[in-house]
């Protein structure tokens, strides 16, 4: 069990990272390429300060990396299987969302 439980918490960790709109589409845009904040701000349409709070978490989280680039900082996943992790659960989560029959979706809100 002891050495289940740092597998957990890191899968604990992702969860929380995805639990939020923005960090999802944070990483899925540095999925794509690195890039600086002023450009992740402007492409996603949220404000600087919003993004370096999201983007501190995903650092903390250690999914991604802040890369001193001349005076600049630019970002990027902290390891390009993360990119192809980000890709099969999006692919498997559409599939299963196409699937999902839960009854108590529409009245509870379950799922």
């Amino acid at each position: 069990m002891l050495t289940i439980a740092p597998e957990v918490e890191v899968l604990a960790r992702f969860g929380r990272a995805l639990a939020d709109p923005i960090r999802c589409r944070l990483l899925l845009a540095l999925r794509e390429a690195p890039a600086h904040p002023s450009d992740l701000a402007d492409r996603l349409g949220i404000s600087r300060p919003r993004l370096s709070n999201h983007l501190a978490c995903l650092r903390d989280c250690g999914l991604v990396v802040a890369v001193p680039v001349g005076r600049r900082m630019r970002y990027e996943l902290a390891d390009l299987r993360l990119g192809h992790a980000l890709d099969d659960l999006r692919t498997a989560v559409v599939a299963v969302e196409a699937d999902r029959s839960c009854p108590d979706a529409e009245e509870k809100g379950c799922c």
